[in-house]
């Protein structure tokens, strides 16, 4: 028995204090009054505005990849991509003009939409020296890989991405992959040849082809459009639209894409399958003001992390965008739960999930690092000029870039410079005599050092993320370190 027992009038024995509801409680919400433990007109209209607020808070904190999902399927519809046989491509690269999270500009990207409500299973051939490719369902949950990382293992093959309970055909040698969703996203990367994209953006336009199963026998020829150098906003909303954005999500997809927690957590707030999503006043009012602390709360778990799980090194400002090493943000395979604050930091400041980008894969996949603050722990500042240097040997098989982003929009910085970044693949860096070298951010280009420059933008911030594609040993073991940013 926990708490003091007391006799009390209408009572024979003595009661627990612990299971008794005082008449006023004070709380962070402001005074709550009871009637012998029945909540007052005032006090239950407070509690049901302040659970709809929770709800509506952490409707969005565990729907970000779902809206992400749903901003990059409509970013695609303003390139005019309404068909999976309609790809968009970065043939010059992704620069900063589209806003697309946290992309980089060190491959090219060819990327589709797929409706298997629309089209049935979907056929996806990937050509050989396929890059990282992958396919995520409508929740931004992994389906399969593709190119490298994939069962073909950059030999090409054909995929078949089948909606649930597909008991059509499977062709011999096909990879068939089974999705939750009716929506999914393709997405490849081809690395650059001699620092050029050319060869990558040949490989897809001529190898990679996406049309439903059903026209096999003549299927429609790919039409590919440009994304470089587009305006194109593929990021999800901050505002009540987000939670627009996830009521289409509900509603086109199967009631099997998600578990039956989440759906009743939306369903709570008028979110559903079955009817439209039309709050009343009173609920937008609430939802309005939730989405604002959703948004503040996942930019506080992604800019300035509390939990020891983000970082990387206990004396390096570096942290792990996938911190447990798990696609699906599960702790101690599971044992531990799932890392919630590190999946919502991961969706609201990036794109495209798969364990290729979580695992440790020696020469193969890739690794991530991303630092928001300087090494005094100060946010970067566009106005002035800082210094980060790489040691040498960088543990990276094919090539190492850093990239710096728009901590608003969390794409990539607009500067005077469409690729804002350094790659050791792109760029002629200069490299100093032990074979470190020093990455300059700041607004104006520097005397020395111009080719290691990172322009920045007086008046806003920035953050940056490092890659290693095809990591090394030395990163995962932790002897090869990246210097913080330090202001000169």
């Amino acid at each position: 028995m926990t708490g003091e027992s007391e006799s009390m009038a209408g009572y024979n024995t003595p009661i627990p204090s612990s299971i008794m509801t005082p008449d006023t409680v004070s709380t962070r919400i402001g005074e709550l009054q009871f009637a012998d433990g029945v909540p007052t007109p005032e006090t239950t209209q407070t509690l049901f505005d302040h659970l709809d607020f929770l709800r509506g808070v952490e409707a969005f904190l565990n729907c970000i990849p779902a809206a992400s999902l749903e901003g990059l399927r409509r970013g695609m519809l303003q390139l005019g991509m309404d068909a999976c046989h309609k790809g968009g491509i970065t043939d010059r690269l992704l620069d900063s003009n589209p806003l697309f999270l946290t992309g980089n500009s060190d491959t090219v990207y060819a990327f589709a939409m797929l409706d298997l409500e629309r089209d049935g299973a979907t056929v996806v051939e990937v050509p050989p020296g396929c890059g990282p490719g992958t396919v995520d369902d409508a929740w931004f949950r992994f389906v399969v890989d593709m190119g490298m990382p994939g069962p073909d293992r950059g030999a090409g093959g054909t995929y078949l991405i089948v909606p649930p309970g597909y008991d059509g055909e499977r062709p011999d040698g096909w990879f068939v992959a089974e999705s939750p969703s009716a929506v999914n996203l393709l997405i490849l990367r081809g690395f650059l040849v001699d620092g050029k994209a050319d060869a990558a953006v040949t490989m897809f336009t001529e190898g990679v082809k996406v049309y439903p199963f059903s026209e096999r026998n003549d299927p429609p020829a790919m039409e590919w459009t440009s994304a470089s150098g587009e305006e194109m906003n593929t990021v999800h909303a901050n505002d009540f639209t987000f939670y627009e954005e996830v009521a289409h999500v509900i509603a086109k997809e199967p009631i099997g894409v998600i578990d039956a927690e989440t759906r009743g957590l939306l369903a709570s707030i008028g979110i559903t399958k079955e009817a439209p999503f039309a709050p009343d006043e009173r609920m937008r009012e609430i939802l309005t003001d939730a989405v604002a602390v959703g948004n503040g709360t996942a930019r506080a778990l992604g800019f300035r992390p509390r939990e020891d799980g983000f970082q990387i090194y206990p004396d390096r400002r570096w942290l792990n965008p996938f911190p447990g090493g798990d696609h699906q943000f599960l702790r101690d395979q599971g044992a531990g739960g799932r890392f919630l604050d590190g999946r919502t930091t991961f969706f609201y400041l990036a794109t495209v999930n798969t364990p290729a980008m979580a695992l440790k894969m020696v020469g193969k996949g890739s690794q991530y690092a991303y630092a928001t603050l300087d090494a005094d722990g100060e946010p970067l500042d566009g106005a002035k000029t800082y210094r980060m240097r790489l040691p040498a040997g960088a543990p990276a098989a094919d090539f190492w870039s850093v990239t710096v982003y728009d901590p608003q929009t969390r794409s990539e910085l607009q500067t005077g410079q469409p690729l804002p970044g350094r790659s050791s693949k792109r760029d002629a860096l200069v490299y100093n005599d032990d074979g470190s070298v020093d990455i300059v951010f700041g607004p104006d280009e520097p005397a020395q050092l111009a080719t290691n420059w990172v322009q920045t933008v007086a008046g806003k911030g920035w953050f940056t993320l490092l890659r290693l594609y095809g990591p090394l040993e030395a990163w995962f073991d932790g002897t090869w370190k990246p210097g913080d940013i330090e202001a000169d």
